[in-house]
């Protein structure tokens, strides 16, 4: 059965509602995650919902998702920009990959405008808000043929 997926979210997403609510909205990151599981589960997907601010933690969920996990949704968040050992990770997933940002990466400051893990996922939901997640679990289980 193709329904097992991981939504990995990187540094600071676990203060949304806190933060910059003009580029990531009110809603917190307890919410995003309920409105989340409320989809998948609508959808018949199995979801696991994760959340770390190391980036050498997130390469090890990303390392262990690949025999768990039939797909992957990722907000590496900062780490979008900066970090190939994430990209190294990922690429090593072999399955299904969506990028997500809650703000549209590309119009926000130049160093946020480059995005090292884009060529090597299926597909990216950028600036949409949260809405971006459920249209991420949308994407996958399609991708999954469920």
């Amino acid at each position: 059965m193709n329904n097992k997926i991981i939504i990995i979210n990187g540094p600071n997403l676990n203060l949304l509602g806190e933060r910059e609510q003009s580029q990531y909205g009110s809603i917190t990151f307890d919410k995003l995650k309920d409105s989340c599981e409320k989809k998948s589960k609508e959808l018949g997907l199995e979801l696991n919902f994760s959340q770390s601010n190391l980036e050498g933690e997130l390469v090890n969920i990303i390392q262990d998702s690949r025999k768990k996990y039939d797909g992957m949704i990722i907000n590496a968040a900062a780490f979008t920009h900066t970090s190939v050992a994430i990209r190294d990770a990922l690429d090593l997933f072999k399955k299904p990959i969506i990028e997500v940002h809650i703000s549209n990466i590309y119009k926000r400051e130049e160093f946020r405008q480059k995005s090292l893990l884009s060529d090597i996922v299926t597909g990216g939901i950028f600036g949409l808000g949260a809405d971006g997640y459920i249209l991420a679990i949308i994407s996958m289980h399609k991708l999954l043929k469920i």
